[in-house]
């Protein structure tokens, strides 16, 4: 892991294991999830999920109160990183900007 991307890193397995459902989201999915969440793709392709309603369920089943929280329209990489007030790695290079749902990115360049 990137020295730079540690801080995010923390700040998403924090968050994550703050509304995981037992220990074993808290202590192993949460830092999973934490971890693939620095990586470039849409986190459903990166956590080897099909579809984003696979990671949904997933997500639901795991940290249900964080679920709640998360608007539909959404992503769930974006939720993530914006509820920790941090821009995910993927988003600076990202060419989805001006459609994503209220990109910070964008809102930052503007």
């Amino acid at each position: 892991m990137r020295e730079e991307y540690l801080g995010m890193y923390e700040k998403i397995r924090t968050l994550l294991a703050e509304h995981a459902i037992n220990g074993y989201a808290a202590y192993v999915l949460a830092p999973h999830v934490a971890r693939v969440s620095l990586e470039m793709n849409h986190l459903y392709e990166d956590l080897g999920f099909r579809s984003r309603t696979q990671m949904g369920a997933f997500m639901k089943k795991n940290f249900p109160s964080l679920a709640k929280q998360k608007p539909k329209e959404k992503l769930w990489k974006k939720f993530l990183y914006d509820t920790v007030g941090e821009i995910a790695p993927a988003c600076v290079s990202c060419s989805d900007q001006l459609t994503c749902w209220s990109c910070i990115v964008s809102e930052k360049s503007a």
